[in-house]
């Protein structure tokens, strides 16, 4: 899963022209779902959401407070585009979820939010819809988290890859 967050003073979702979802100080999570997404993932994102350091104190020391120490608004958009990769020029979508299982994993994802935090303080878009994203940004202030299921396996290939660097520098 990856969230692109960012900081914001206001932000809403426009479908056909109606507002349907909009929220005041907080931060505006533009959600992707990975193919072989877990539980785990979304757990992982969740508590990352909540609890990543975006706002000052009371004596403004800047990166103190959460979301939920400030007790802030989320609003939650489904973007499938982030986890593209390219063809040339043209996007590729292959590693995204597919449509109806990534509706599911999404709600279970928003209702995991809501269950950890503030149900009310928790928006969202609307799943699949052509969507108009309004964001007034606070800094900018803009982060990038992906989460990290498949990351021993990645350590695992950058450490052999290390020792075999190593072991051709020395032979």
């Amino acid at each position: 899963m990856k969230a692109l967050i960012q900081r914001v003073m206001n932000a809403k979702v426009t479908v056909n022209g109606e507002v349907i979802s909009s929220i005041e100080q907080g931060i505006c999570v533009f959600i992707g779902i990975c193919a072989n997404d877990t539980k785990k993932d979304m757990e992982y994102i969740v508590r990352k959401i909540l609890n990543i350091k975006l706002f000052d104190d009371e004596s403004n020391k800047r990166w103190k407070k959460s979301i939920v120490d400030k007790q802030l608004e989320v609003l939650c958009v489904s973007q499938f585009t982030l986890y593209n990769t390219w063809k040339g020029n043209k996007p590729d979508f292959h590693h995204a979820m597919p449509g109806d299982k990534s509706k599911e994993f999404y709600e279970n994802f928003l209702q995991l939010l809501k269950d950890s935090y503030l149900p009310e303080k928790i928006k969202d878009g609307q799943f699949a819809a052509y969507m108009q994203v309004s964001i007034q940004n606070d800094g900018p202030v803009t982060f990038e988290i992906e989460s990290p299921a498949d990351l021993p396996s990645k350590e695992r290939t950058r450490n052999n890859e290390s020792q075999t660097i190593r072991k051709s520098a020395i032979n």
